[in-house]
């Protein structure tokens, strides 16, 4: 398995996508710590893993909570010895879909604010175990939007496009200490509205302002902004992360890793 004997905190771990990475990576064997808001849904993913053989915890924190991160973290690398995976995969409800003429600077301003500090937070706080013991992985989630021009997201894509950056200089200062760091660039992902986050509420704002369905906004946009004609599934990212975050991917840092099937051709 590639990351036994790893322990790997996921932040927003009961969402679509942070409960799909950390089944993956308790697959290969793994401990995940899944931290989150929602107690309910939280516990949801741990009994999901535990069932399934795999060993994991859970922790109840606002990620957004600067004092909060930082207890858990230094608590939790105390009791384990180690942390050596980190991924950030926080939701944080915001507005897209609405023209710049209609979007309030507060609108604008929430997900860029959001999106930076968990990630700062969540990034210093593990940092600060990985370079005590020079090694470790951190990984961040962005999107299509941090470079793609377009109409109706231009808080979260500047966010996106901030955590991107984030990435690349957090992989600069952390590399000298054996640190990896990445970013992973996913689409939007059909399936990511059946798990009860926000991401539902932000497919339905953009299909609005387009008249149209979740279901058919995201079929179309598959069909007509990519190269496969498709849209990721949750398990292409998932299988992704763990790979990413293995030995086997051992020389790459400072990477944007595409997962847009095609939305974008750059990396």
């Amino acid at each position: 398995m590639m990351l036994e004997n790893r322990n790997a905190v996921i932040h927003g771990g009961s969402g679509a996508i942070g409960s799909a990475v950390a089944r993956a990576m308790a697959r290969e064997g793994a401990h995940v710590v899944l931290v989150a808001r929602t107690p309910s849904r939280l516990h949801a993913v741990a009994r999901q893993i535990a069932d399934a053989g795999g060993s994991v915890e859970t922790a109840w924190l606002d990620a957004l909570d600067e004092q909060a991160v930082e207890g858990h973290v230094e608590a939790l690398a105390a009791r384990l010895g180690h942390i050596d995976i980190a991924l950030n995969a926080v939701g944080i409800a915001h507005v897209q879909g609405t023209p710049l003429a209609q979007l309030s600077f507060d609108e604008y301003a929430l997900p860029l604010h959001a999106y930076t500090r968990t990630n700062f937070l969540t990034a210093r706080a593990v940092a600060r175990q990985m370079v005590k013991q020079r090694s470790g992985v951190i990984m961040t989630l962005s999107t299509p939007g941090s470079r793609i021009a377009g109409a109706g997201f231009m808080g979260y894509g500047a966010a996106c496009a901030a955590v991107e950056a984030m990435t690349r200089h957090l992989a600069g200062e952390l590399g000298g200490h054996g640190v990896r760091v990445l970013c992973l660039r996913p689409d939007a992902i059909p399936e990511a509205q059946q798990h009860g986050t926000h991401a539902r509420e932000v497919f339905r704002q953009v299909a609005a302002h387009a008249g149209l369905g979740i279901d058919a906004m995201l079929a179309e946009r598959g069909r007509a902004a990519t190269l496969l004609k498709r849209l990721p599934t949750l398990d292409e990212v998932a299988e992704t992360a763990a790979f990413m975050a293995s030995d086997r991917a051992g020389a790459i840092t400072a990477s944007v890793v595409n997962l847009s099937c095609g939305a974008m051709t750059e990396g």
